[in-house]
C-alpha cells in the first residue's frame, strides 16, 4: 500500500493469517494509518487490501468496498461510547450490524468482559477501562470478520491497563477473534502477538514472532533494552505464592498462580531488572538465576553497557550494567554468565500465556 499525506508517506506491504497481529512503532511511524486503510477510513493511492480472501481495495482495478459494507471492528484510544445512551443500548447499537457478520453469543460477549453488572449505566458513569471494556464489546456484537484495535490502553493509568489486558486476552485466546492490535508499548506487544509487524517512517523494517522482534539488537532494540522468553509452567508453591517456569537455561520464579502446568508463558525482562555474576550465586535474595553466554558487551553513552547473552538451550537476554562492573568483573564475549532476575520484577505486566501461532 502506498499513501502520501503533507510530509508523510507510506510504502509497506505485509501479509498475516497468525490471527493476532500487532503493529508496533513510534508515534508517526504509520500504525494508524495502515489500520485506516484496512478499516476503510482512509484511501490508499495505490495497492490493495485484501481480507479472507476478498479484496477490499485494489487502486488499480478501481474496487473500494465501503467501510460499513468490509464487517471490520474498529476500537479507538477514545471509546467513543454514545454518552446519552446506557451502556445496554450502546452494545444494541453494535448488534444491529450483526446480521450479516460472524455469528456472535452476546450473552458470552458480555459475561468475558465482565460488564453485565454495568448494562444500566450510561458512560460517563464508569472507568476509563469499564468503558474500553464496552467498546471492545460493541464492536464484537457488530460480528466483524476483523477486530483493529488502535491503542485501546494508551488513554488509560496503570491501573486501568492492568484491569482491562486480561479481557483482550480472553478475547485472543476464548473467542478466538482474529484482531490486529496498534501499539507503540513493548509490554502489551508482548502479551498480546502472535505476529508483530515494525513500522518505521512508513515502512515495514521487520516481522516476525514477539521473541524475535523484541530481542536484543532486534528492530524494537530502541524501544528500551527487553527480553521475550518463554517458559513452560512447571508447578505453583500456593505456601510462597510463587510459579516455577521451567527454561533450559534455569527455573523462572514469578509471583502469583499464572496458569496450569504444562502450558508455555512469555516472560518480559527489562534490562535494568538484570544482575549478573561470573559463578553461580549462593545465598542471595534473587530467585532466579539463569546460565548463558555473552554474545556481545555494547557500551553505552556515558556509565551504562549493554550486555547480549545467548540463554543456554534457547533464547536470548539484555543487561543494563554499569561500564565498571563489566570492568571489575572481567566480561568479555564467549564468557559464561549467571543472569538473575528479582521475581517482583516479573509480576502481572511481565508475565502472559504465550498464544500459539496457528
Amino acid at each position: 500500500m502506498r499513501l502520501a499525506r503533507g510530509t508523510f508517506s507510506l510504502a509497506c506491504a505485509f501479509r498475516s493469517d497468525t490471527g493476532a497481529l500487532a503493529l508496533f512503532g513510534r508515534s508517526g511511524s504509520g500504525k494508524s494509518t495502515v489500520l485506516g486503510l484496512i478499516a476503510g477510513l482512509l484511501r490508499p493511492d495505490a495497492g490493495r487490501v485484501v481480507l479472507d480472501g476478498e479484496t477490499l481495495v485494489d487502486v488499480e482495478r478501481g474496487i473500494f468496498v465501503p467501510p460499513h459494507r468490509r464487517r471490520v471492528g474498529v476500537v479507538f484510544q477514545d471509546a467513543l461510547l454514545f454518552p446519552h445512551l446506557s451502556v445496554r443500548a450502546n452494545l444494541g447499537y453494535g448488534r444491529r450490524f450483526a446480521r450479516a457478520g460472524r455469528p456472535v453469543d452476546a450473552d458470552a460477549v458480555i459475561a468475558m468482559l465482565g460488564i453485565g453488572h454495568l448494562m444500566d449505566r450510561r458512560p460517563a458513569g464508569l472507568s476509563g477501562g469499564e468503558r474500553q471494556r464496552v467498546a471492545i464489546g460493541r464492536a464484537l456484537l457488530a460480528g466483524p470478520r476483523l477486530l483493529l484495535l488502535d491503542e485501546p490502553l494508551s488513554a488509560l493509568d496503570f491501573e486501568r491497563r492492568r484491569e482491562i489486558m486480561p479481557y483482550v486476552e480472553r478475547l485472543r485466546d476464548v473467542l478466538d477473534w482474529p484482531l490486529v492490535y496498534v501499539s507503540h508499548a513493548v509490554d502489551e506487544v508482548a502479551r498480546i502477538a502472535r505476529e508483530v509487524v515494525v513500522l518505521e517512517g512508513g515502512s515495514v523494517v521487520a516481522r516476525g514472532a514477539p521473541g524475535e522482534v523484541l530481542a536484543p539488537g532486534g528492530a524494537a532494540a530502541g524501544f528500551g533494552a527487553v527480553s521475550v522468553i518463554e517458559a513452560r509452567v512447571a508447578g505453583y508453591d500456593a505456601q510462597y505464592g510463587l510459579t516455577a517456569l521451567s527454561h533450559p537455561a534455569g527455573p523462572i520464579s514469578v509471583p502469583g498462580n499464572v496458569g496450569p502446568a504444562g502450558e508455555v508463558y512469555r516472560v518480559l525482562v527489562r534490562a535494568t531488572d538484570v544482575a549478573l555474576a561470573v559463578q553461580r550465586p549462593r545465598d542471595v535474595s534473587f530467585r532466579t538465576v539463569l546460565v548463558g553466554t555473552i554474545r556481545a558487551i555494547a557500551v553505552e553513552d556515558g556509565p551504562t553497557a549493554r550486555v547480549d547473552i545467548a540463554l543456554r538451550g534457547e533464547g536470548r537476554l539484555v543487561a543494563l550494567v554499569t561500564r565498571k562492573a563489566i570492568d571489575e568483573l572481567g566480561l568479555d564475549a564467549g564468557d559464561e554468565v549467571f543472569a538473575m532476575l528479582k521475581a517482583t520484577a516479573l509480576d502481572e505486566r511481565a508475565t502472559a500465556y504465550a498464544p500459539r501461532v496457528r
